[in-house]
C-alpha cells in the first residue's frame, strides 16, 4: 500500500478554502500534516479537526520545518505567485487556486520555477474534468460540428454586494484585476482546451456596470477572433442581485449546433444536427447529478486525484500545465489591453 500523501494547506480562509478541506477528507491516503493561515493569520473557517494540525507563520518557515510532500496553495494574488516559487525551488508538488497570479510576468515567474525544479503543478481549473467539456472537446476533435463558426458564452454570477466592495478580490493592490481575472478565467481557459484552437485577435470592453462602484472592473465583454476563421464571444459579470449564477455556451458549426448549460451538480447538452430523410438529428443529453461533497464536487476530486497520480509517477503532467496556465493568463492580459486601449489586438493566445 502507498505512503499517504502529506499535504500543507496554505490560505485557511480563501473563498473556497473550506471546501477545498471539505473535498480533501474523502481521499483515503493524503493527510493534512501543515497548515500556514494567511490572510494576516486567520483561522476563521478552520475546522476543529485540524485544530492541533502543525502550524507556520509563512512558508518559508513551512519548508524549513513541515512535514510534506506537496502544498495547495489558496492565496491572493500578492502573496500567491512568489508562495509557489518558493515551494517550487523546494522541491514540493503544488495544487495552487485559479487564477494563480495576477499578471502574465508573475505566471511566468511560477512556470519558470516548475520547469526548472521539475515538480508536478496543477492549477484549479476544475472544469476541464467536467463531463459536459469533455463531450464538447471530443465532438470538436471528430470534427461533428463540421467547421465551428462561433463559441457564445455567458458567465454572471452574485453582484460585488454579496461579498461588500470592501473584500479583498475587489482590491487591486492585492488582487490586481477583477471578474476576468477571478472567475471569467474558469471559462477563457476552457475555450482554449475545447475548441483546441488559438486565439489570434482580441476585442473586448471590461469596466464597471453595476451598482457598486470598485476600483477592479465588475464585467464586460470579448469577441475572439480563432484561427481557424471562427468567432468566440464572452460576456460575464458580477451583475445579479443576490446569490446566484448562470452559465450557457452555444458552439454552431456548419454541421450542428450545440447548446450547454453547465451546472456544478450535473449539466444538460442540447445537440442540434441535420435532418437526412426528414428525421432531424436532435437530442438532449443530460449529465448525471453530483452529490460530491466538497470545492468542485467531482470535477475537482477527478483533478486532484489527477494531481496526486502524476506525483506519485514521475514524468507525468496533469490536465492543467504551467503551460495552459499561462495562456489563459495571456488571453487575460490581451482583453484587458484591447479595452484600455479600445482597439483589436493581435495575438496567438494557446492552446495548451
Amino acid at each position: 500500500m502507498a505512503q499517504p500523501f502529506e499535504l500543507a494547506m496554505i490560505g485557511v480562509d480563501h473563498p473556497h478554502g473550506a471546501g477545498w478541506r471539505e473535498l480533501l477528507r474523502h481521499f483515503d491516503h493524503l493527510n493534512i500534516t501543515a497548515i500556514v493561515p494567511g490572510y494576516g493569520g486567520s483561522t476563521t473557517s478552520l475546522e476543529e479537526a485540524y485544530a492541533a494540525v502543525a502550524r507556520f507563520d509563512s512558508v518559508e518557515a513551512l519548508i524549513d520545518g513541515g512535514r510534506f510532500d506537496g502544498a495547495l496553495v489558496c492565496l491572493p494574488n500578492d502573496t500567491g505567485p512568489q508562495a509557489v516559487v518558493d515551494l517550487a525551488q523546494a522541491g514540493k508538488h503544488v495544487l495552487v487556486e485559479k487564477p494563480v497570479a495576477g499578471n502574465l510576468e508573475q505566471a511566468t515567474r511560477i512556470a519558470e520555477a516548475v520547469r526548472r525544479s521539475g515538480v508536478v503543478f496543477q492549477a484549479g481549473y476544475v472544469w476541464r474534468y467536467n463531463e459536459g467539456a469533455e463531450r464538447l472537446r471530443r465532438m470538436v476533435r471528430q470534427r461533428q460540428f463540421g467547421q465551428l463558426i462561433n463559441v457564445e458564452i455567458t458567465f454572471v454570477t452574485s453582484d460585488v454586494r454579496r461579498r461588500g466592495s470592501d473584500h479583498y478580490l475587489f482590491d487591486p493592490q492585492i488582487s490586481e484585476a477583477g471578474f476576468f481575472n477571478w472567475l471569467a478565467c474558469h471559462f477563457l481557459d476552457l475555450l482554449l482546451y475545447i475548441t483546441g484552437e488559438a486565439v489570434v485577435g482580441v476585442t473586448a470592453r471590461t469596466g464597471v456596470f453595476g451598482a457598486s462602484d470598485t476600483d477592479v472592473e465588475d464585467g464586460g465583454a470579448a469577441i475572439f477572433d480563432l484561427e481557424r476563421g471562427g468567432l468566440a464571444q464572452f460576456v460575464g459579470g458580477y451583475w445579479l442581485p443576490r446569490w446566484a449564477g448562470e452559465s450557457r455556451w452555444t458552439l454552431r458549426g456548419t454541421e450542428r449546433w450545440v447548446v450547454w448549460e453547465p451546472s456544478g451538480t450535473g449539466g444538460v447538452l442540447h445537440i442540434h444536427g441535420p435532418k437526412p430523410q426528414w428525421h432531424a438529428m436532435d437530442e438532449t443529453f443530460v449529465m448525471p447529478e453530483d452529490h460530491t461533497p466538497g470545492y468542485g464536487g467531482k470535477d475537482a476530486r477527478a483533478l486532484v486525484a489527477d494531481w496526486l497520480d502524476a506525483a506519485r509517477h514521475p514524468g507525468r503532467t496533469c490536465r492543467n500545465t504551467v503551460d495552459s496556465m499561462l495562456a489563459t493568463l495571456q488571453l487575460i492580459d490581451a482583453i484587458y489591453q484591447a479595452s484600455r486601449e479600445q482597439r483589436r489586438v493581435d495575438c496567438r493566445v494557446g492552446p495548451a
